[in-house]
């Protein structure tokens, strides 16, 4: 969203602020945001906001059905440390399967983990004849969105609200089954992967439409394009196979009054040029394995906001809360001037992440994110 009534204005409010940054402008204050947070995170930050309370017994619900308590903690999580956005995905509605494996609406079998999102073990599409008639758009419904509601009407529209829909690549990767299998066609069966894409795009249109109508501010696409040195694909591969359908996305967004961020972990080098091309509004979270964030905040500045990237691998994980002060201080130094950032981990705020490392992070960025 490129809204010129907000260039220039120095804002209290945590959605116009949020928006500003988007905007590529400065406000009062940098904004502070988290992509996402594991649920069992969210008890672990919110026992240790609220001593002496009763906690909830179930970390989290490994299909990412997240039970009202837990959604409660979040929205006490954003308001306790004044954060400027929330953010939460739809629902795939997974269904387990035996203990350790669930299968979604849309028939992928996913593994479950702990620490991690599911896993896609099978997909529904496996040859041209799987495709034929599949859509995906069609079985999306307002009850997917139920959580993201939830946490809207909780928190009220003083903050900006973000919705969580995944890149056409990551749903491709669902619906193929798995990562290895949709490369390999990149290169042997182009027309499928094609197929696969509409399939993935038709549902990412019809939820961007459903989350206008639910009054949210914000998309983030998730979906890693590279790895810590180079891009999963070829730059041709991705130009051809998924940029196309990105740009359609962000048109959507854009022609709906949304802003609309890419998340990709690794070295984005490569394409980045492409996401501004595209009209992403934004680019999280600058893993710090991999892309410098000052150089990125010089390419971008003026052109996409730059949303990240205090490390979530190893600092928020085994550092201590004068470490995380120290590294917060020193990012905002050179991400914030001029505007155009968003401070925020470098992934997520995960279980091996320290609860008090996350709570050190958001009060540094109030502390030292003010400008002059």
């Amino acid at each position: 969203m490129r809204d010129n009534d907000l260039k220039g204005v120095i804002t209290i409010n945590s959605r116009e602020r949020f928006l500003t940054a988007l905007n590529c402008d400065q406000q009062d204050r940098v904004p502070v945001w988290e992509m996402y947070m594991n649920g069992s995170s969210i008890v672990g930050v919110h026992d240790l906001l609220n001593p002496g309370t009763a906690s909830v017994e179930t970390r989290q619900d490994l299909t990412g059905q997240e039970g009202e308590d837990v959604m409660a903690m979040y929205c006490d999580i954003v308001e306790q440390l004044d954060l400027d956005g929330s953010s939460f995905g739809i629902s795939i509605g997974l269904v387990p399967e035996g203990e350790k494996a669930a299968r979604d609406k849309f028939g992928t079998l996913h593994a479950l983990s702990d620490f991690g999102e599911p896993y896609p073990l099978e997909g529904p599409i496996r040859s041209e004849a799987d495709r034929e008639g599949f859509d995906m758009a069609a079985m999306l419904d307002e009850e997917d969105f139920a959580q993201v509601s939830y946490i809207t009407d909780r928190l009220g529209s003083a903050r900006a609200h973000v919705v969580q829909i995944p890149d056409p690549y990551k749903i491709s990767w669902r619906l193929r089954g798995g990562m290895e299998p949709l490369l390999m066609e990149y290169a042997t069966s182009p027309r499928l992967i094609h197929g696969i894409k509409r399939i993935a795009t038709d549902y990412c249109l019809a939820a961007v439409d459903m989350a206008t109508d639910l009054g949210l501010d914000v998309i983030v696409m998730p979906g890693d394009l590279a790895g810590e040195e180079n891009l999963i694909m070829s730059p041709a591969h991705y130009r051809e196979l998924v940029k196309p359908y990105q740009a359609e996305i962000v048109q959507r967004a854009h022609d709906r009054g949304l802003s609309i961020i890419k998340h990709s972990d690794g070295n984005m080098w490569p394409i980045l040029d492409d996401l501004i091309e595209i009209g992403f509004d934004g680019f999280h979270p600058v893993q710090p394995q991999s892309m410098d964030i000052a150089e990125v905040k010089q390419h971008l500045a003026g052109k996409a906001c730059v949303l990240g990237n205090i490390d979530c691998r190893h600092l928020l994980v085994y550092g201590t809360e004068a470490e995380v002060e120290a590294s917060v201080e020193e990012t905002i130094e050179v991400a914030a001037p001029g505007g155009g950032y968003i401070i925020c981990s470098s992934n997520s705020i995960h279980p091996s992440c320290k609860p008090e490392n996350f709570i050190a992070l958001t009060r540094a960025a109030h502390k030292f994110g003010s400008y002059e």
